[in-house]
């Protein structure tokens, strides 16, 4: 089977729709029929400041999301990237692979930077791609299930692996990026033209998973919306609706056809009204499950410790292979 890899940062208290929905849903999918490894990529997270605890939490509370949503431990490799050194190691030696122009060019890093100036802008976020690049490489996926904003990672990631192999033989699978297209795009409840992200400027568009059953629906119903009365998807005129009917045929399998039709002649409280229901029925088990995992955090561990075993037979075996390409002096183990 084709291996894939992929990892989500654990920096919130819960996922939130759009993050369901753009990936940990192909996520799941992938797993039927690929070799799949996931993890929570605590390293990354350390790029803002963040208080120990809080992070040590949210990391374990990620991992208990994964599994909830659909991540079968028995279908796929689920880790934790900290738990494994050999991230770093072979991120230290892609660092002295990489150029500092490539680097520099990263869009998401100028972007960031920019926003937070250079005096507040850690060296960490400027290797952050290179580091993203050694987690795919050190498992030799072939592909990297990502959103169309991580392409130019992905392409840095295939233009170090290429390097490498040129340079010192062939030693790494180059990866594709696995563009997930099919994935809906969920928009912000309060700016419906904006993406659905937790750095919005206010809580109150975003769906949070483990939020209370209450409080989604309060946000659901107090979505803005447009001009007139017609439930119809028109992304530019009516952009509220759109999205709202994005979200209920995404968690309901019903097309939007079928709920243009099925809402014809009523208002929006009555679409509203169903949305709210299909959201809150979707993820109630989900966060059962969430606090059922938590509440049993040795049983968790043990999980991700085993994940962590899994994932080190491959990842060591790449470090082997690429400390003896470089002409490294072999270590014992």
């Amino acid at each position: 089977m084709k291996r894939v890899l992929s990892g989500i940062q654990p920096t919130a208290d819960s996922f939130h729709l759009g993050n369901y929905l753009g990936a940990v849903k192909q996520w799941v999918d992938l797993q039927k029929d690929h070799d799949a490894f996931y993890c929570v990529v605590d390293l990354h997270a350390l790029t803002v400041e963040t208080e120990p605890a809080l992070l040590r939490r949210r990391t374990l509370v990620a991992a208990a999301q994964l599994i909830a949503l659909g991540l079968d431990p028995s279908k796929c490799t689920l880790f934790i990237q900290s738990h494994l050194s050999e991230h770093n190691q072979l991120g230290w030696v892609l660092e002295c692979l990489a150029g500092f122009g490539e680097a520099s060019r990263m869009t998401q890093f100028k972007d960031k930077s920019q926003k937070s100036g250079a005096d507040r802008t850690v060296v960490g976020l400027f290797t952050y791609p290179i580091l993203q690049a050694a987690d795919i490489m050190l498992y030799q996926a072939h592909r990297v299930p990502v959103g169309e904003d991580q392409r130019q990672h992905i392409e840095l990631t295939r233009d170090l692996g290429q390097r490498f192999n040129s340079r010192y033989g062939e030693t790494f699978v180059i990866p594709e990026a696995h563009i997930m297209k099919s994935a809906a795009k969920i928009n912000d409840l309060q700016d419906p033209t904006a993406k659905m992200s937790k750095s919005s400027a206010s809580n109150a568009g975003v769906i949070d998973i483990l939020d209370a059953t209450d409080i989604n629906v309060k946000k659901i119903k107090s979505a803005v919306t447009d001009a007139g009365k017609e439930v119809v998807f028109d992304e530019k005129n009516k952009p509220g609706i759109s999205n709202l009917l994005t979200i209920h045929s995404a968690l309901s399998g019903i097309s939007i056809t079928e709920l243009e039709n099925e809402f014809a002649g009523k208002g929006y409280g009555d679409f509203k009204g169903a949305v709210a229901d299909v959201v809150t029925a979707y993820f109630a088990p989900v966060r059962e499950k969430t606090q059922q995992l938590l509440a049993d955090e040795a049983a968790l561990l043990k999980i991700l410790n085993d994940g962590s075993q899994k994932a080190r037979a491959v990842a060591s075996a790449t470090l082997d292979k690429t400390y003896a390409a470089l002409g490294l002096v072999p270590r014992n183990k």
